[in-house]
Order: structure tokens, then C-alpha cells, then sequence
């Protein structure tokens, strides 16, 4: 008998006053760590996953894969601490993964699949420059629609303000949908190019020479060493407008914009969308 009185049990059954004492400190103890308890919806974690995207225009998936995501993967077979890579090919782009292994420092790798996708000279030459980037999670913070009762440019005008807007008081990144994407069209009549004595490839190559970003080397050496890049890509209507076709016989240049109508329109099909009828 006098051992069940000294055992744990036994001595809270004595003194039921520490009993409920007890219970109260673990209940108070409990709420103040509830209080200064770490949540999150999503644990912060680093991806380590590059791609290359590479858009070629009107072209099949199937010239994509034999003109453009095979020689990539075939150039980037050597890169260091590569776990998968896959490729995707669809009409139009070329897009190809590669996943490191964890715990890879993923700014040398970035630069080394950046170095390695600057060697390639066989893709198609009206292929858009290879996009290298690191994926990045971002974690949403909000949405918002907007619609206007006005034109499609109108709303593209006033979405890229708020982005602007957005971006100035420190949001990170901001990913736009349902604005068809733009591009510049150039018209030229086949009775213009005979009076040029030009084809349209030869005003095709002439814009393309006219109208990119080109590297100039390199100046300095080591740390101080820079890049040197000239900026012609043009990138409206109006510096378009503004191309050298060629010299006619009196000495006058001929601009684009004598011979063509240029304007700036979504591409084709794209998907449209409207809220309550609205852009």
C-alpha cells in the first residue's frame, strides 16, 4: 500500500491541486510555442535546373528536333554534373532541360552551358538566339485582371504601365497572360521589288544584316577586361521604317518605309481571351 503512494501516479492522486497545476503549464507552455512556431506553405528550396529555348518560326516539330534540339543536346552531352537532360520540340521552339545533381553550385554550371551553347554555328540562321536560363521558383502573391471596354492596344499600353508600376516598388517578377504576343510585318509588293531589282530574299537578308545584336570582342584583360556588343536590333515599327535598302541611281537612299508598309501586329494563331466580352 505504501509502495502505490510513492510511485508518479500515485502521488498526483495525493495532491490533485500539482495535478491541474501541472496540466496548466504544459497548456500555457504549448500556446507560447504555437506563437513563435515557423509556417510556411512552401519550404524555400533551389532548383537545380537549367534550359535553353530556342524559337525558329513556322518550322515542324520534326525539323525543330533534327535542326535544333539535337545538335544542343549533342553539344551539351560534356557538361559537368548533369543528371537528365530532355529536350521538347514543338512548333516553332526548341526547348531543352537539364537537371544537375544536388547540391551543384549552380552559377559555374550556368556559365559553362552558357560557354557551350555559344560554340554552336550550325543552327538554322533564321533561328531566334538560344534563351539560357536558371530556373527560378517564385511564389505567387496575387492576381489581377484587367479588361478594358476600349481596343487590345489600349489594354497593352495600360498592363505594361501597372508592370512598370509594380516592378519600381520592388516586386520581383511579374508573368503576363492572355496578351497575344506581337510581331513586326513587313509587306512589300512584288511590283516594288522589280522596280528595286531585288527579291524578297535579298530584302529578307538585307533586314536581318541591318537589324542585330552583334559581339565585338573583347578590350582589357583579366578583371577589367569588357564585352563589346553592337545594339542595332531594332524593335518597332518606326526604327524599322528607318532601314537602308539599298542606293538608286541618283544617290538617294531608299528606305523600307518607301517601299513597304510596316506595322506591328499580334501573331497568328494565338489564343484570344476576353472576360464578361471584354479584352
Amino acid at each position: 500500500m505504501t509502495d502505490s503512494k510513492r510511485d508518479f501516479i500515485g502521488l498526483f492522486a495525493q495532491h490533485k491541486v500539482a495535478a491541474n497545476l501541472l496540466m496548466m503549464i504544459m497548456i500555457i507552455a504549448g500556446l507560447l510555442s504555437l506563437t513563435r512556431l515557423n509556417t510556411q506553405y512552401f519550404p524555400n528550396f533551389a532548383l537545380d535546373i537549367i534550359t535553353v529555348r530556342v524559337e525558329w518560326r513556322s518550322a515542324s516539330a520534326e525539323d525543330v528536333e533534327d535542326s535544333i534540339s539535337s545538335r544542343i543536346e549533342q553539344e551539351l552531352r560534356t557538361v559537368d554534373f548533369v543528371d537528365k537532360m530532355t529536350s521538347t520540340s514543338s512548333y516553332g521552339m526548341s526547348l531543352v532541360t537539364l537537371e544537375f545533381i544536388e547540391g551543384t553550385e549552380m552559377g559555374p554550371a550556368l556559365d559553362q552551358v552558357k560557354e557551350q551553347v555559344a560554340q554552336l554555328r550550325n543552327l538554322p540562321s533564321d533561328s531566334e538566339i538560344p534563351e539560357v536560363s536558371l530556373v527560378t521558383r517564385y511564389e505567387n502573391v496575387a492576381r489581377m485582371l484587367i479588361t478594358t471596354d476600349g481596343e487590345l492596344n489600349e489594354l497593352r499600353y495600360m498592363v505594361h504601365q501597372i508592370e512598370h508600376d509594380l516592378l519600381d516598388r520592388g516586386i520581383s517578377r511579374i508573368t503576363i497572360t492572355g496578351l497575344p504576343e506581337e510581331e513586326i510585318a513587313i509587306q512589300i509588293s512584288s511590283k516594288q521589288l522589280e522596280s528595286l531589282g531585288l527579291s524578297l530574299d535579298d530584302v529578307s537578308q538585307r533586314v536581318n544584316a541591318l537589324s542585330s545584336d552583334l559581339p565585338a570582342g573583347e578590350i582589357g584583360n583579366d578583371d577589367t577586361a569588357r564585352q563589346l556588343r553592337s545594339l542595332d536590333q531594332r524593335r518597332d515599327s518606326q526604327a524599322f521604317s528607318e532601314l537602308v535598302l539599298k542606293t538608286d541611281y541618283s544617290g538617294r537612299l531608299v528606305l523600307l518605309q518607301d517601299v513597304a508598309d510596316i506595322e506591328r501586329r499580334p501573331m497568328r494563331k494565338q489564343i484570344s481571351v476576353f472576360y464578361q466580352n471584354k479584352p
